[in-house]
């Protein structure tokens, strides 16, 4: 729950102050996607390489709790909806893809740089 309020302050942020920077784009969603996407894939590396199952409270805590509240795909699924609605196809495509696509490669970056860095 700790983890959760943490990742969810963290994401109110960092959506804000996008939304300063790209009005009317949603890019803080996006940002917070695939940043919480490489962590998660840096995160698990490294419980993997170093920890082993002897920190399942700190990986839930990191995985489950910060980036859970962190990481916004429901949002994400919101402002894909409302993107559509205003027949902002471009910008829907753009918005999807980035934050399904590059997220999902940033995750495997993630990864395979805490493999590589840890030798998982």
């Amino acid at each position: 729950a700790v983890g959760g309020a943490i990742g969810s302050v963290l994401r109110f942020w960092s959506v804000a102050a996008a939304g300063r920077l790209w009005p009317g784009f949603p890019m803080g969603v996006l940002l917070v996607n695939i940043v919480g996407s490489f962590v998660m894939g840096a995160a698990t590396g490294w419980i993997l390489a170093r920890a082993g199952g002897a920190a399942e409270g700190w990986r839930a805590f990191l995985t489950t709790g910060v980036l859970g509240g962190f990481t916004t795909f429901s949002a994400f699924s919101l402002d894909f909806h409302r993107l559509l609605e205003q027949q902002r196809w471009l910008g829907a495509a753009v918005y999807a893809g980035g934050s399904v696509g590059i997220s999902l490669a940033a995750l495997a970056a993630g990864l395979a740089l805490a493999r590589r860095i840890w030798a998982v």
